[in-house]
């Protein structure tokens, strides 16, 4: 399948069923795929106020504070107890724990990657200069700040592309001082 680019300003607002914020979904496989049967979902959250996250079964879960002040993530149990305040530091958690977030000053935007467990599990990387990528057959690139090249693709703050059925090892060159692209290569699980 052919790479398919994105730009974050042009992505549909979800509003969330408690009020707390809003989603845009980047990219959902399969395509059309519900909450309950995707096999991986990579959005962009709005958190604009304190409330539980969604629980989703058997699902690994990977956030990264993009904007903002960033939120205090607590589970019930007081097993996850992660302050998610300093920006493009991916953390993983497992989808079914009863997580609360505390907003720590106004609202923020993340980037999150979800992916079933017994299906696929998700890499995030955060690229702060020009590399070659290792090859992957699934993954995602967004520049949050700078100017990327990955391979004939100019990916400007908020741009990205995505790309499944295909092993590319993209070459990222950045030529800017404080530019950050995340990258997500998707790995199925072996049978």
């Amino acid at each position: 399948m052919p790479q398919q680019r994105f730009d974050r300003g042009t992505l549909p607002a979800t509003p969330w069923k408690n009020g707390g914020g809003v989603t845009r979904e980047i990219w959902c496989q399969p395509a059309g795929a519900g909450i309950h049967d995707f096999d991986w979902r990579v959005s962009i959250a709005e958190i604009s106020r304190d409330g539980p996250f969604s629980r989703f079964e058997g699902v690994d879960r990977v956030i990264t504070l993009l904007e903002g002040a960033g939120v205090r993530l607590l589970s019930d149990d007081g097993a996850l107890d992660h302050r998610l305040g300093t920006p493009l530091a991916p953390f993983a958690f497992a989808g079914e724990a009863s997580v609360t977030s505390t907003l720590l000053g106004g609202a923020c935007h993340d980037f999150n990657v979800m992916t079933r467990r017994n299906r696929c599990r998700a890499e995030v990387l955060v690229c702060t200069d020009s590399r070659a990528l290792a090859p992957a057959a699934a993954g995602l690139l967004m520049s949050v700040r700078g100017t990327w090249q990955a391979g004939e693709h100019a990916l400007g703050p908020g741009q990205g592309l995505w790309w499944t059925d295909d092993r590319i090892a993209w070459p990222l060159t950045c030529t800017e001082t404080d530019a950050a692209l995340l990258a997500v290569h998707f790995h199925w699980a072996k049978p």
